[in-house]
């Protein structure tokens, strides 16, 4: 018998790479000053792809057309302050994103954002927020993509249930 509430939090990512470089963050964590894909936690009502278009313009001030989705994965977080045990599916997005947009402001948690190969990424492991980023990395690298409709979004996710 398990004496603690098991808790799983839905997230959303997108993957984009271009010229050979993969576009991510940096932001402020508990952890300190880490790197991620643009990602963020799916809000109510809103459906993955409504999801991962939303984060990545909050954390990159950038638009982003999904053009695929890599995968489903999973990771789980124990955390000692506060105390924490989390398990986070993850559904990561592939596609491209526009150039920035003029004015906005990312989200205050975002230092920059930021291009880099993946060997500059494996070299800064310790730095990495997800143990997800870089096997998302990878798998985009593989040609791992499978249809967006893979992701079906009931209707009753857009709206409470009568």
């Amino acid at each position: 018998m398990v004496d603690t509430l098991w808790k799983t939090s839905v997230t959303v990512a997108a993957i984009v790479e271009r010229d050979g470089r993969y576009l991510l963050v940096e932001e402020h964590t508990p952890a300190g000053l880490m790197l991620n894909n643009p990602a963020g936690h799916l809000d109510p009502d809103e459906t993955p792809v409504e999801g991962v278009i939303r984060e990545t313009l909050e954390e990159t001030g950038r638009r982003f057309t999904p053009r695929a989705l890599l995968g489903v994965y999973l990771s789980r977080a124990r955390r000692a302050d506060p105390p924490g045990d989390v398990t986070y599916v993850r559904l990561a997005f592939t596609g491209e994103v526009g150039e920035p947009l003029p004015g906005h402001a990312l989200d205050a948690e975002i230092v920059r954002t930021l291009w880099l190969t993946p060997d500059e990424l494996r070299a800064q492991a310790a730095r990495h927020r997800s143990p997800l980023l870089m096997r998302c990395v990878d798998d985009h690298r593989a040609g791992r993509r499978y249809p967006l409709d893979l992701v079906f979004s009931d209707p009753s996710v857009l709206r409470p249930p009568t």
